[in-house]
């Protein structure tokens, strides 16, 4: 693995492993909050679609996850 990977980037080395990097990460207090500038109006935006088999694969990965 570490041939791989760039030197500068070895003490993030565990990232780069094939199970760590399919899983999803963890949730953070953090990572939630999204502060929105004053006066923002909150506009619907198109929803993304899915396939039959895409939507199947999605459920798929959620679950393992």
């Amino acid at each position: 693995m570490k041939k791989l990977v760039l030197q500068k980037f070895h003490k993030w080395i565990h990232i780069f492993r094939k199970k760590v990097s399919e899983t999803m990460p963890t949730k953070k207090t953090w990572n939630h909050a999204i502060k929105l500038k004053e006066g923002f109006t909150l506009r619907k935006g198109k929803d993304y679609l899915l396939s039959r088999e895409e939507r199947g694969e999605m459920c798929e990965f959620i679950e393992e996850q």
